[in-house]
């Protein structure tokens, strides 16, 4: 049978949660508690700030929050885990005590994973793919936490291919994740718009997107105000926006679960327009 990427999955997240992906779209907010993220760097670096932001975010429709400490943008200054562990655990903590949202911890250190889970996070997003700290795959599966497995081509040689590379890298990433007892129904994908990727690949990337659903688990994209998104709609990052939207809605027909986005209203309207034509499409 074919996967069909619309279907039903319940998506098993530390503390008893879960999240069904498949017939609709989630959403999922950025909220960088960093100075130096790449468009909105220093926005929400105090931990008030940060709160307030999240709780901005669930208001306009997101369902989960991911709480990053360190820029991942190709020229970032890296930060320790004591001063990346400073920045988003108190802010964790308190979405935790405050909200009822889905909390994601977009890290590669499993301490920091496994202090944000201990802190009230259900998800760990990893844009190394398990890859640089294989250990996180570890706290993932003690602390029964949902797993996000990005695919970069930082720091290596792709293959030619953008799907081929896909299915080499995260191959590599779910037999690290198999090794360590992760369950199978705690994972989900990222093709990683945007990590050593150029325009012309992040495109096909788009255009090819249906090919990935060969690994039989649900994706989770982020294009949001990504320089490709710059270079097709001619605007700088701040002005992102509507162009990211395009892409939630396209990606969305074609099969992504979640959608990794900074402005979380222009979305959710994309997304409701996509999911109202594909349950048309299904009738």
């Amino acid at each position: 049978m074919t996967y069909n990427p619309f279907q039903k999955f319940s998506w098993k997240l530390a503390h008893g949660r879960s999240l069904e992906l498949g017939p609709r779209g989630v959403l999922m907010a950025i909220v960088n508690v960093t100075p130096d993220s790449f468009s909105d760097g220093g926005r929400f670096i105090d931990a008030v700030a940060a709160v307030a932001q999240g709780m901005r975010c669930l208001e306009e429709g997101a369902l989960i929050l991911d709480i990053g400490g360190e820029s991942t943008r190709p020229d970032a200054a890296p930060v320790s885990a004591e001063e990346e562990q400073a920045r988003i655990l108190p802010v964790i903590a308190a979405l935790a005590r405050d909200t009822d949202a889905l909390i994601s911890v977009d890290t590669y250190r499993a301490s920091t994973a496994q202090l944000a889970v201990d802190a009230g996070a259900h998800i760990v997003n990893d844009v190394h793919g398990l890859q640089r700290e294989p250990d996180i795959a570890t706290v993932a599966a003690k602390s029964g936490a949902g797993i996000c497995v990005m695919h970069t081509g930082r720091g290596r040689e792709k293959l030619a291919d953008v799907i081929a590379d896909q299915f080499h890298f995260l191959d590599r990433s779910l037999e690290i994740a198999a090794a360590a007892g992760v369950e199978r129904d705690r994972i989900i994908l990222d093709p990683g718009f945007g990590f050593a990727k150029d325009t012309d690949e992040n495109l096909e990337l788009m255009a090819r997107f249906a090919e990935l659903h060969r690994f039989e688990l649900p994706f989770l994209v982020g294009t949001s105000r990504k320089r490709f998104v710059g270079a097709v709609s001619g605007r700088e990052a701040a002005d992102r926006d509507m162009a990211t939207a395009a892409t939630t809605a396209l990606l969305r027909v074609a099969g992504a679960s979640i959608f990794r986005v900074h402005d979380v209203a222009n979305s959710k309207d994309a997304l409701a327009m996509a999911d109202a034509m594909l349950h048309a499409r299904a009738r």
